[in-house]
């Protein structure tokens, strides 16, 4: 492509179904299994051979490899009081050929949506809890994500996340008002 031109407008057959107050920001095809268009929205990232956009706060992990975009969605598993409890769902990856911005586009919107993240121990393991933002949502959404072999339902490993969780909270809670 040459210093002045632009990428192709994203073909009316790969543009997802978007929300009233949804806009592309930027998108690639993607090669190889999983072929179709990945785009990146001002709400999310829609991936080949899903119903529904990934809201960028359920992006556990996006990786560029140069030719590759690895994403890895956050699993619901609990609900409990004042946080979620998520667990890596499976990796995807997509080859993109001409990637444009869309590296960068994730890249910024799955880091522009969290607030606070900090690895805490936990009796028999530990556990990452963070808060991020969630498009046309008021405040923080908390999620807990123990690292393998953690007994996740074990009562003092609860307690314990339940406290770390409510110094977070408190910790990142705005003074002024």
């Amino acid at each position: 492509m040459g210093l002045f031109s632009r990428k192709p407008k994203l073909p009316a057959a790969d543009r997802p179904p978007l929300a009233d107050a949804e806009r592309v920001l930027a998108w690639a095809a993607s090669g190889g299994p999983g072929a179709g268009a990945l785009v990146a929205t001002n709400l999310g990232l829609w991936l080949p051979g899903r119903d529904a956009r990934l809201g960028w706060h359920d992006v556990l992990k996006a990786v560029w490899s140069g030719r590759e975009l690895t994403v890895t969605p956050a699993e619901r598993v609990a609900e409990r009081a004042g946080y979620v409890l998520v667990a890596d769902g499976p990796a995807e990856t997509y080859l993109l050929l001409e990637p444009g911005e869309l590296p960068h586009q994730v890249r910024a919107r799955v880091t522009r949506s969290v607030a606070y993240t900090q690895h805490h121990p936990v009796p028999g393991g530990a556990g990452r809890i963070a808060a991020r933002r969630v498009p046309g949502a008021d405040g923080l959404t908390w999620t807990v994500r123990y690292d393998p072999g953690t007994p996740a339902d074990d009562e003092a490993v609860v307690a314990e996340t339940e406290r770390l969780v409510a110094a977070a909270r408190a910790a990142t809670a705005p003074t002024d008002l």
